[in-house]
């Protein structure tokens, strides 16, 4: 599934874990996942968000509007 919402990752000192936050989905405790590893902390961050989105269609919930920059990057 091809979405665009925010996927965050920080390291988490207190639980010794990478922790993932969606932003977007502000009714979702937050951190609402974690991984022992960057790439693990990912892999379980798209998962849900993938969950997530198929939950609030199967309920005709509207999903929440991606947050952007609005512009594209420019590299010097």
């Amino acid at each position: 599934m091809n979405s665009h919402y925010s996927l965050i990752i920080q390291w988490s000192e207190e639980d010794r874990l990478f922790v993932v936050s969606l932003p977007e989905f502000t009714d979702v405790m937050q951190p609402c996942t974690h991984g022992h590893t960057y790439e693990e902390a990912a892999k379980h961050g798209q998962e849900l968000l993938e969950t997530l989105i198929e939950l609030y269609q199967e309920d005709g919930k509207p999903l929440p509007e991606p947050q952007t920059l609005g512009k594209r990057l420019q590299i010097a």
